[in-house]
């Protein structure tokens, strides 16, 4: 059903060309549309087309730039796209999903294939996975423990409450339930080994 011709030309351009990203390479894409395709099972609606190319390009700029990697993906997925003979209109469906994508560009996705996409990304960062990419990209920035930590509090536990619908809403508790035990075992441990 996802899975068009076209699907497939993008799906082995991005297992070739996506950047080797700790927590953000191939692996998390794949996660990624394992996640869209489970929550759009509920929308009939879903062009699981569109959704398909989206997820699989959404971090194709990951490693050319630090930040507006939803911006650069969008304008390589635009140009791919239309090499490929993708319909525009298509396009630019895959392009708005893409671009709104990404929590630290703050816009709002509108189209219900941007929004299964900024969903399932966002449950990517939470839970077992979400802490051990937190941990990953944190060696990879050089951040120290207590700069890991902080990121929860900035980015992980805000998550949940800016998921679009309600599957998503429902596979976050357990995942943010997660994050929250892994910080107060965080704390039990950091409190044994201070010094008296």
């Amino acid at each position: 059903m996802w899975r068009t011709p076209l699907v497939e030309r993008v799906w082995q351009y991005v297992k070739t060309h996506i950047p080797d990203v700790p927590g953000h390479g191939w692996r998390h894409t794949l996660r990624v549309l394992g996640l869209a395709l489970r929550i759009a099972q509920n929308y009939p609606q879903v062009n699981y087309e569109v959704l398909a190319l989206a997820v699989l390009l959404h971090d194709i700029a990951r490693g050319e730039e630090s930040r507006g990697h939803a911006k650069r993906s969008a304008e390589i997925a635009e140009r791919l796209l239309r090499e490929l003979g993708c319909p525009e209109d298509r396009i630019q469906r895959v392009v708005e999903a893409i671009r709104t994508h990404s929590f630290s560009a703050g816009e709002t996705p509108r189209s219900l294939e941007a929004r299964i996409l900024s969903d399932a990304d966002k449950l990517d960062a939470i839970g077992a996975v979400g802490v051990a990419r937190c941990f990953t990209e944190g060696g990879l920035r050089r951040r120290d423990l207590p700069a890991s930590i902080y990121h929860f509090y900035e980015k992980l536990l805000r998550l949940r409450s800016v998921l679009y619908t309600p599957e998503a809403r429902q596979l976050a508790e357990r995942r943010h339930r997660f994050l929250e035990m892994f910080l107060q075992e965080f704390y039990k441990d950091l409190r044994e080994s201070t010094l008296q």
